[in-house]
């Protein structure tokens, strides 16, 4: 018997963007829907998507995703077949874009994806406002990290005794 889909589920896995949270500090995120073709779509739910390189521009009032590479769909035919490097456009309400805009105009703030998935079958990208992190940001938080580790191997260490 094949097993019964619920409201939440969301399909396929994430493709996430695991460089952004390492090189940026993202201070908000926003959850916008795309605007894709067919062939997109099927290739996303393969799961056939790399997001590492992209981020997002507003241009005249739209929120674009740039650098954004979806794969060609194999299954479809030629003349059918999307470029998988164009602009796509997000779909945003003006208030969240005019906000956007003002996060992006201070210095050093830029939009990243940050995972691409699917909400109750439609195409979702999440958005970061992110400021880049320092080189020395980098090696605290690695330092940090490490530290926590230790500290929670300790104290398995102590329960088991």
């Amino acid at each position: 018997m094949a097993k019964k889909k619920t409201q939440g589920d969301t399909g396929p896995a994430r493709i996430a963007n695991r460089k952004a949270r390492r090189n940026y500090h993202i201070s908000e995120v926003v959850e916008c829907g795309m605007a894709l073709t067919g062939t997109e779509v099927k290739s996303l739910r393969a799961g056939q998507a790399k997001i590492d390189e992209g981020y997002a521009r507003i241009r005249n009032g739209e929120v674009f995703l740039v650098g954004v590479n979806i794969a060609t769909y194999p299954n479809a035919a030629g003349m059918l077949q999307h470029d998988p490097l164009r602009d796509r456009k997000l779909l945003l309400r003006r208030r969240q874009i005019a906000q956007l805009e003002t996060h992006v105009r201070q210095k050093g703030k830029t939009l990243v994806p940050l995972a691409v998935y699917f909400k109750k079958g439609w195409a979702k990208c999440e958005l970061g406002v992110a400021v880049g992190k320092r080189h020395y940001d980098k090696r605290d938080a690695i330092k940090k990290r490490d530290q926590q580790r230790d500290m929670a191997r300790e104290m398995g260490r102590a329960r088991r005794r």
